[in-house]
Parts: C-alpha cells; sequence; structure tokens
C-alpha cells in the first residue's frame, strides 16, 4: 500500500468516491481510472481481495467488528457514500452536458486523463528503462485497440451474460475503459440493459454472479502484480490509461449506432477524427473553446491532487 492509500481519510476516500461516481456516469470512463489518480488504487484491491472465505467465516460467526475492520469497512463505506452521492446528484447534470455540449465534456475529460498519465508515469516510473517504456507502449497499443475493435455479436444465452459481467466488471478496477464500453463491444450492452428495463431476474442474477466472480479473479490478480513488479505493473497501467485517449478524443464520427426501447438512435461506436473532418461531416468542431476545456482538465489533476493530498491526512 502506497503512503497516499495509508492517508486517506474517510472524508478524503468520499470525495474520491463522488469523483469515481461521476466518472461513471460518462460513457468512457472507469472508476477505476479514478482510484488510480487519486491514490487509492492499492487500497480498493485490498478491499475487495479482502472478501474472502476468512471474511464469509467472520460474518457466519457474528463477528462484525473483525469482519468490518477486515474488509477496510470505513474506507468503503465513505467510497460507496461518495458514488452514491455522485449518482444521484449529478446523474441529470452529466447526461445533460452529454446531450447538449459533448464536444467541451470530451475535450475536459480528455485533458483529466492525459495530465493523469503523465503524473502516474513520473510517480511511479522515476527512473525509467526501456523496458518501462516497452511495456507502456504495449498497454498503450491494446488500450487504442480496444476502444476501436470492432463490435462482435453473442447470442444472448445464459452463459453469455455470465461471461459478460465477468468481462464488464474488470472496467471497475482496470483503468482506461468503463463496463459499459466492454458490454458494447461484446455485443451484449442491448442486452443486459433489456433485462434490466424488463427485470429478467434469471438473467441479472447470472450477470451479477459473472461480476463477482470476475472482480474477485481479477483483483487478485492485480494485487499480486502490484505486489511482486509494482513499477512494470503501473508502467503499463500508465500506457493502458494514454492508450484510452482514443475513446476519449472530442471528435468522433458515429460508425454505428442503435435505437433504443425510447425510438432514440444511440451511438455505439464511433471513429476518432481530426477536428477539420468533424466539421466537415458533423458540424462546428468548436476547437478553441475545446482546448480551453482540455486545459481545464490538465490543470485540475494537479490541483485535485494537492487538495486531496491535505483532506487525505488523518489515517484510516
Amino acid at each position: 500500500m502506497t503512503n497516499t492509500d495509508s492517508k486517506v481519510s474517510p472524508l478524503g476516500a468520499f470525495f474520491r468516491g463522488v469523483a469515481m461516481g461521476a466518472a461513471d456516469l460518462v460513457p468512457g470512463i472507469s472508476g477505476g481510472t479514478i482510484a488510480l489518480i487519486t491514490g487509492i488504487y492499492d487500497r480498493l484491491l485490498n478491499a475487495i481481495t479482502a472478501a474472502d472465505p476468512m471474511a464469509m467465516s467472520l460474518l457466519l460467526r457474528g463477528q462484525l467488528k473483525p469482519l468490518w475492520q477486515r474488509i477496510d469497512g470505513n474506507f468503503v463505506a465513505a467510497l460507496l457514500a461518495g458514488v452514491i452521492t455522485a449518482v444521484l446528484g449529478l446523474a441529470n447534470g452529466i447526461q445533460w452536458l452529454l446531450a447538449t455540449h459533448p464536444l467541451f465534456l470530451w475535450s475536459f475529460f480528455f485533458g483529466l486523463v492525459a495530465a493523469s498519465s503523465a503524473m502516474l508515469w513520473r510517480q511511479e516510473c522515476p527512473e525509467p528503462t526501456i523496458t518501462h517504456a516497452l511495456i507502456a507502449l504495449i498497454g498503450g497499443v491494446a488500450a487504442v485497440s480496444i476502444s476501436l475493435a470492432p463490435i462482435q455479436t453473442f447470442d444472448a444465452t445464459p452463459m453469455s451474460f455470465f461471461v459478460a459481467g465477468s468481462l464488464a466488471i474488470c472496467a471497475m478496477i482496470l483503468p482506461g475503459i468503463s463496463g459499459s464500453f466492454i458490454l458494447i463491444l461484446l455485443g451484449m450492452y442491448v442486452p443486459v440493459i433489456s433485462a434490466l428495463v424488463e427485470f429478467d431476474v434469471p438473467r441479472l442474477l447470472l450477470f451479477g454472479a459473472g461480476c463477482v466472480a470476475g472482480l474477485m479473479a481479477f483483483a487478485r490478480v492485480l494485487q499480486k502484480l502490484l505486489a511482486q513488479y509494482r513499477t512494470i505493473t503501473m508502467a503499463l497501467l500508465a500506457g493502458f490509461l494514454g492508450g484510452s485517449l482514443a475513446a476519449l478524443w472530442p471528435w468522433q464520427v458515429p460508425i454505428q449506432t442503435f435505437v433504443d426501447r425510447h425510438g432514440v438512435e444511440r451511438v455505439v461506436q464511433s471513429l476518432p477524427v481530426t477536428p477539420v473532418s468533424y466539421a466537415q461531416v458533423i458540424g462546428d468542431s468548436q476547437w478553441f473553446t475545446c482546448l480551453v476545456m482540455a486545459g481545464m482538465g490538465l490543470a485540475l489533476v494537479g490541483l485535485g491532487h494537492r487538495w486531496l493530498q491535505r483532506i487525505g491526512d488523518g489515517g484510516r
């Protein structure tokens, strides 16, 4: 666990949860990205992996205080409270921005993630080697490949829901790619949304079971990698975070859409283009204002990092 992790107070965890919740409301941004750039990544992984057979044994024996301490209850509760607060309080605002000013919102997040990737690289790889650079490049290429990958078509079988849940939940702790984007790539976004709307309990349970299985397994893999090969793993994540900028590039031309249950056409896949090409196909690129918004995202990373360090002091 890093020094930043150990200093996070409940108030600091709450505001980080707010940031994670806000990010999860934007398609293409993952809560794992925010956890990584705000310094709680290790602690989040530790809390997730603490939900093991020993924790279940404590629960069944009614030993709630040891259980609470084992799963880092104060941290998890404050983080979840922040996520819920953001989802309930910011959903309408972010959806309005996506509908009315998408270029500005994407530009802001582009600057935010670009600065975060650079900061992560600087903090975790202070003396980079050629190996670190190659690992980061691999991460970047992987993220770009995923962002631009053609959408697959899965049959909506019970096993598909389980597999989709186990893969999509990995985005919760893997910086750069959102869970909804993984579902889109698998061709399972519409079936999962339909199951939610129709309250198809059997399929939702299978999806939930896949989420639990994927989260438990992937969190343990990441935890072991960070424990044994921290610098290399962080170089990979920094590259992956940088590569995800392909999905956050403000100027995108839709190449595949679907019509939701309300009859509204939704974009499920798009291709990044230059501002000039965007203006020719879609309309005004508003490149100057977008540049300003990206600059605000860049600046916020530095200011937010200092502020979170101040409110994070005080231990658990």
